[in-house]
């Protein structure tokens, strides 16, 4: 079978899945759908991998008993397939479309979610946000889905992190969880994981009483730690120091150098945490002082340059 033909198949396949009332065989299968090979073990194989992929694209194909030789019937069930109707009127299914068009997350996700709802392809928009789609994401979204464990390599050390929430800002994805190593808050930028993320069981985290992700998040990561607080100096340029203005409040400018930025004066607990945040900035930020933050930001920069290099 070439490759269309197959897709072909997976798409009639599960049509008819979804299409009947009632428990299909292999053989009333085969019968309604085009493209597979005659009675034996080349037609079994050959619904066995049509089975794992549309399994693996998270279609539950139910199996169940039947009367007569085959024993066995399939179908797809609207309850484990269909999202439940939300009861969105004309106006809010219009604005749910341009939302789904106007925002894209690699794959069309999004449409396919639409289509579960049982609401037409989205209407053509210009795109506003773009979100990146990382391999980390949906272990993530896991962990935090079956309150699990999570633990991944993340600036040359081995973490192991109780998840609470994503968070998404400035075009970049956060884990903010119970750091189990450090015994305490913290948040990861997904991008620099340096390894893919690995669930405990479902139900090992338990985050500590009183937990407040969003405070967490909000109220600036690198305060987040037991370290003696010390003041990092910064310097933004005028392309993003109204951003960070907003976000750290006009107490922090120390000095302000016209076309060659904006001075900012941060209290730091979790140095890790406040150089996630200027590499988040790029090339419109850079850390003038003290020293030995400035010598760390720059050491671990040249340490991704020599990593980078060492890929091509």
């Amino acid at each position: 079978m070439s490759k269309v033909d197959r897709l072909e198949r997976l798409t009639n396949l599960m049509l008819v899945l979804l299409g009947t009332s009632r428990p299909l065989t292999l053989r009333e299968l085969a019968d309604a759908v085009p493209g597979y090979p005659g009675p034996g073990d080349a037609r079994r194989q050959a619904f066995e991998r049509d089975k794992r992929i549309l399994r693996d694209e998270g279609i539950t194909i139910a199996v169940e008993p039947v009367d007569g030789p085959d024993q066995l019937g399939y179908r797809i069930r609207h309850e484990d397939y269909y999202i439940a109707d939300l009861d969105l009127s004309p106006d809010e299914q219009v604005a749910l479309n341009l939302a789904v068009a106007a925002v894209h997350q690699g794959e069309p996700r999004g449409r396919e979610a639409l289509w579960r709802l049982g609401i037409s392809t989205p209407v053509e928009s210009l795109v506003v946000a773009d979100l990146p789609d990382l391999p980390a994401l949906p272990v993530l979204h896991e962990a935090i889905r079956t309150a699990a464990t999570v633990a991944f390599d993340y600036h040359g050390s081995t973490r192991r992190v109780e998840p609470a929430v994503m968070r998404f800002r400035g075009g970049w994805w956060y884990l903010i969880g119970y750091d189990l190593g450090h015994c305490a808050a913290r948040t990861f930028r997904v991008d620099r994981m340096e390894s893919l993320p690995v669930c405990g069981q479902p139900g090992s985290a338990a985050l500590p009483e009183g937990f407040d992700a969003d405070k967490a998040f909000a109220d600036k990561p690198w305060l987040l730690g037991k370290d003696d607080q010390i003041e990092v100096d910064v310097l933004v340029d005028p392309i993003e120091a109204p951003l960070v203005l907003l976000e750290l409040g006009e107490a922090a400018v120390l000095e302000r150098r016209g076309t060659a930025g904006t001075v900012f004066r941060i209290p730091v607990t979790n140095t890790d945490a406040l150089r996630s945040w200027v590499l988040g900035l790029g090339h419109h930020a850079r850390v003038l002082s003290p020293p030995d933050v400035r010598a760390a930001v720059l050491e671990w920069l040249h340490a991704m340059a020599g990593y980078e290099e060492a890929l091509r």
